[in-house]
This record gives structure tokens, sequence and C-alpha cells, in this order.
């Protein structure tokens, strides 16, 4: 007899012997019913009936597992599309950085290359520009080494004649700015003389008695130290006040004073000209005779005098003839205003009191010029 066992049905039923059929030769008959072979006809009913339930278990079971691997199959091949959709876009995106850095480094070089030629441009520029700047120094230089020897050895006191052309007489000269190229008197140290040219005999008597002494007024020094430590022409220090009020006004007031508060205004800002009178013709704009003055006659005192200079007044056209004495006061004061000129501009090389003295000699000018003396060469 076998013992039944699923297990061992399924994996090798088909191993198993083939049930033989009862012998109908030798049939048992027990109580009225046939007994032998034909008893175990069930049980191999019930086997193959099992048999075949569970063969068709399996393949239940085989096409279920199929269908599942199946199902895994097209999801897996659905996610491997969708990896291969998400590698290529990833590999168009790679393709156009990889581009775009390209044209990138391309247009980095070429704006480098251009921000270096304009370098190289600008350098060279700026190396011509250096060049002409250092060469315009030099000139200044030179310029500026002249203008102080010309102050170092011709002051208004020792004016030299080759650096001042216009110390030369009117027949070799031509017109001339005031403050920037005025006539200057001499030194006041030499003897006055007579509208005539003759010697006075009081200055040789004074001058042949004894050296000339000198005092400083503390006073005077004072203001001129304070006045020293910021030079200007404001007049409204105690030092220039001073000197507008002893010296200046009373040396350019005239009997016109309207147009003597035209001349001390231009020669402030030196822009009063003095030229002789021959040097041009009489200009076209019509003005009254009293106002101009002529050849015979001074615009500035109205006294009938030789006329044979005449000065400008800034850029104005009418000329105004002026006497012999009226145009050494003018150039008194131009004189003074020169020098005190030079001091602010830091021309002066001397110490305080060498400037001092030579701003007391230019008062002394303005002082004499306007009690009426003058040098004869200065007619000429």
């Amino acid at each position: 007899s076998y013992s039944w066992c699923p297990t061992r049905f399924c994996a090798g039923a088909s191993a198993l012997p083939p049930l033989s059929a009862p012998s109908s030769a030798h049939p048992e008959v027990e109580g009225g019913r046939q007994v032998g072979p034909a008893s175990d006809r069930p049980h191999g009913d019930l086997c193959r009936l099992r048999s075949s339930s569970l063969e068709i278990k399996e393949k239940e079971i085989r096409e279920k597992g199929s269908e599942i691997l199946r199902e895994q199959l097209d999801a897996a091949k659905k996610e491997l599309k969708l990896k291969d959709k998400e590698c290529e876009r990833l590999s168009q995106v790679r393709n156009q950085l990889e581009q775009e850095l390209e044209e990138l480094t391309a247009s980095l070089f070429e704006e480098a290359h251009k921000m270096v030629r304009e370098a190289n441009v600008k350098q060279a520029g700026a190396e011509k520009q250096l060049k002409e700047a250092q060469g315009k120094i030099d000139v200044l230089q030179a310029e500026v080494t002249a203008l102080k020897i010309l102050v170092l050895t011709s002051t208004p006191s020792s004016p030299n004649r080759q650096l001042h052309p216009q110390l030369q007489s009117s027949g070799t000269r031509g017109a001339h700015k005031c403050g920037g190229g005025h006539v200057r008197n001499k030194s006041i140290s030499r003897a006055f003389q007579s509208s005539s040219g003759k010697p006075e005999p009081s200055s040789v008597s004074i001058q042949s008695a004894g050296k000339e002494e000198r005092e400083m007024d503390s006073v005077l020094f004072a203001e001129f130290l304070l006045w020293k430590e910021q030079p200007s022409l404001d007049r409204s220090t105690a030092f220039l006040s001073r000197i507008y009020k002893e010296d200046i006004g009373p040396c350019l007031s005239f009997m016109r004073s309207e147009l003597s508060q035209l001349v001390q205004r231009a020669v402030e800002n030196n822009s009063l000209t003095i030229e002789p009178a021959a040097v041009s013709a009489l200009p076209t704009v019509k003005a009254a005779a009293l106002e101009c003055g002529g050849p015979k006659k001074c615009a500035l005192s109205g006294l009938s005098r030789t006329c044979r200079h005449r000065i400008k007044l800034g850029d104005k056209e009418n000329y105004y003839y002026i006497s012999p004495s009226s145009r050494a006061r003018i150039t008194a004061v131009c004189n003074f205003f020169t020098y005190i000129r030079y001091i602010q501009q830091g021309l002066v090389r001397h110490n305080a009191e060498q400037m001092f003295w030579e701003v007391m000699r230019l008062r002394r000018e303005m002082t004499v010029a306007k009690l009426g003396f003058y040098f004869a060469d200065q007619e000429v």
C-alpha cells in the first residue's frame, strides 16, 4: 500500500508506477459483493482527481506568476525609458552648458585682449602727455628762475635798463602796461633836477653835506610784519590803510576827481596803460577835449602843459593826455603796487627789514612826486 503525500505526488507523480488492473480470473466475492482488485478503483480515481486539480492550480499559479513578472518587466521597461529620457535631457543640458562656457570663455578672452589694447594705448598717451608736461615744467622752471633773477637784479630802487626796455627813451620803446611794464622813477638818492634839466643847488648841497641816515619806525615795521604774514591787496589792513591814507590817496588826487578815482582803480587792477603820445595817431572816438585833454593840456590837472604821454584805463577806448608831473605821480604809485605784488607772489628773496626799507623808499617817491618833483629824463 502507498501513503499519500501531496508534495511527493506533485514532485514525482509521473514517476509512480501505474496501478495494475485487477485480474478477472480470480474474482472474490464476500457477502454477495465482489471482493478483490476491483475494490481499489475509488482510491485511484481520487488520486487522479487530486493530481489534475493540482496541475490546474499549478498552472494558475504559473500564469499568475508570469503575469506578475510581465507587469514588473513592463514597469522596469517604463522606468528604463524614463531614465533614458532623463539621461538624454541631461546630456543636452551638458552640451548646452559646454557651448555656453566656450562662448563665454571666447568673449572673456576677446574682452581681455581689448582691455589690454586700450590700456596700452592709454599708457602710450599718458607717457606722451607726461613727456610734454615735463617739457612744459622745465620751460616754466626756467622762466621762473629767469624772473627771480630779474627781480633780484632789478628792483624799483636799482632798475636794469637792459632788462626793462620801458626805461629807455621814448623814441625806442612802444606802449607798456602799468604794473607789468610801467616806467619806474630813478632812485631818490640822486640829485633832484628842475624842469630845465639843471641840478637844484639845494639838493647838491644836501648831498655833499653828508651821508643820509635812517631810523626804523617800530609802529610801521610792526604793521608791515603783520601784513607780510598773509600779504594781500586788501586795503582794510592796517599797513595798506595807512599807505592809502598818507601816500596813495594824496599822490593820485588831481583836480579832476572823477578821473582821479578811475585812474586809482585802474592802477589797483593793474590795467592802466601809459604810452608816448607820438606812438600812434589820435583815436577815432569822439570825446570832449576837456575830458581827454590834449597835447597842450593835462586831463588830470587841467593845466596847460606839454603832454608827451597819454594813459588808457583798462579796455576803454579813450586816451587821456597827462603832463610829466602827473605821469611821475602815477608811476610812483605803480612802482609801489608792483613791489607789493612781487612780495605777495613770493618773488622777493630779501629779509623783512630789507623789504620794509624798500617799501619806505617807494613811499618817499610817492611823497616827492606829490610835491611836484620829477626827473627830467621822464619827460623824454
